[in-house]
């Protein structure tokens, strides 16, 4: 089959939504992975919904998919990056943090997007995990259900350093209708999983799949061929399951070199698994990454 692949608009926060879309577009992507920021289809701002049904008909007229992504760093606060979250103490700030998830659930339903992504959060020092594992779960319950209502998928993000932050720890959570929104690269920073044995894992809960370079331990968004990804590996995998979603590439610290990122991500995703002019060529026996501890239960 044909992997479908999307550019995650975080990685071309200097350029106008629309001209970011047509960039992808122009690049032979199949779809973009919006996040939706203060620049990019403001959720908070009062025309939400034109803008939102705006954003829709461009998609649909160049013929891209979508996923919504959440990840803006200060949309919510702008004194604190990626606050309030699911696990904050404040029972308002989490609130907050549960009304922008519906409404990027209800955005996600205008642009008819495959998924909304988003993840749990870090709870400050001096909160007791058990409490923060409550509220999560509380939130979780509360837009996984909303998500239900609206006919869209919910995928939480295990994140590296926040209370989710392994397969382990998504796989542990009792929330109905929930998905998973598999970062591969994550897998090399935890070092938990092989990633192409991660998606073998998780098939069947699969609601978007994020794909970049990474450096085993290292969270650092990195373009391919910088890091310890084995990237014709994870694309085989998601071939072997049938993946037929968008899978996202994020390069969230390229937006200055967005113009030739977007490009050169899609050449390389299109011809690492074969041999081309200019790229490595790929090892013809599987590459092995050392990940200490590694389980696949």
């Amino acid at each position: 089959m044909t992997l479908r692949f999307a550019y995650n608009t975080n990685g071309t926060a200097n350029h106008r939504i629309e001209d970011a879309i047509r960039l992808i577009k122009d690049a032979g992507y199949d779809g973009v992975a919006l996040t939706l920021d203060i620049h990019h289809l403001d959720p908070f701002a009062e025309n939400w919904v034109v803008e939102a049904d705006r954003i829709a008909s461009l998609l649909n007229r160049l013929g891209l998919g979508s996923v919504i992504e959440t990840g803006a760093r200060f949309l919510l606060d702008p004194t604190a990056k990626h606050e309030p979250t699911l696990v904050t103490a404040d029972a308002a700030g989490r609130a907050r943090r549960v009304g922008f998830l519906k409404r990027a659930i209800e955005i996600g339903r205008i642009l008819n997007s495959e998924a909304v992504s988003f993840w749990a959060g870090v709870p400050k020092p001096g909160v007791d995990h058990q409490d923060a594992r409550g509220w999560l779960v509380e939130g979780l319950r509360e837009v996984a259900d909303f998500a239900a209502e609206k006919g869209v998928v919910a995928a939480l993000e295990p994140e590296p350093d926040m209370l989710i932050e392994t397969l382990d720890d998504f796989a542990g959570l009792d929330v109905p209708g929930l998905s998973l929104a598999l970062d591969t690269g994550h897998c090399l920073v935890t070092q938990e999983r092989d990633p192409a044995a991660a998606v073998h894992e998780f098939a069947s809960r699969l609601g978007t799949v994020a794909i970049e370079d990474m450096k085993l331990g290292e969270h650092i968004h990195l373009p391919f061929g910088e890091g310890d990804m084995d990237v014709p590996a994870v694309l085989d995998a998601l071939d072997a399951v049938a993946f037929s979603k968008l899978v996202c590439v994020e390069l969230s610290r390229d937006s200055h070199r967005a113009d030739v990122m977007v490009g050169q991500a899609l050449e390389f995703l299109h011809t690492c698994r074969r041999p081309g002019p200019g790229l490595p060529t790929p090892d013809t026996a599987p590459r092995e990454t050392a990940i200490p501890g590694l389980s696949h239960s």
